[in-house]
């Protein structure tokens, strides 16, 4: 399974949405080099309050550009990294990954799938009514989360528009992505 990379998005401080850049450098272990959320421990504001000693499994956040077309579709204008990414990707199917799949992006950096985004309130804040596009029920009542995947950095690399992604699947009996 394969992608790209079609935008890149970082923020040194706390806010919904992340700006653009040309380029961010992932760091083995703690996550964007710069983003609030770079850390070992958690750096989510509501998780930081349950446990600070937590580790942090939500260091890069991956969402399809995909989603953005189905969102449009209802109305909804959603633009790479304003609903907080730090990698928007096209072209793989990032909710279908099992945990612990390890995307090898651009030249070095390798990530470790560690879970589903759960999306929060601050969508509907972002743009009203959002949070029911990317959040719903499938046929047999289950909860979907569309907003993406959180990951792990496991090696170093400089991650720029247009990269390549390839997804390796954990060996074994694959497990189904959870929120983190």
């Amino acid at each position: 399974m394969s992608g790209r990379v079609t935008a890149v998005s970082c923020n040194g401080e706390y806010s919904f949405t992340k700006p653009n850049r040309d380029s961010i450098r992932l760091l083995t272990g703690l996550g964007v080099e710069g983003d609030v959320h770079a850390g070992v421990t958690v750096k989510h504001r509501f998780r930081i309050a349950q446990d600070p000693t937590q580790p942090n499994l939500r260091q890069v956040h991956l969402i399809h550009e995909e989603l953005f077309a189905e969102v449009g579709e209802e109305g909804f204008k959603v633009a790479p990294g304003e609903l907080g990414e730090n990698i928007t990707t096209r072209g793989i199917d990032l909710l279908g990954l099992p945990t612990g799949t390890l995307l090898r992006i651009g030249h070095s950096a390798v990530l470790e799938v560690t879970g589903l985004r759960n999306p929060c309130l601050q969508i509907d804040t972002f743009q009203n009514g959002l949070l029911k596009q990317v959040v719903g029920r499938d046929e047999a009542g289950n909860v979907v989360r569309k907003t993406g995947v959180m990951s792990v950095v496991r090696q170093d690399g400089v991650v720029r528009p247009g990269d390549p992604i390839e997804a390796e699947l954990p060996s074994g009996p694959h497990r189904p992505l959870d929120p983190v």
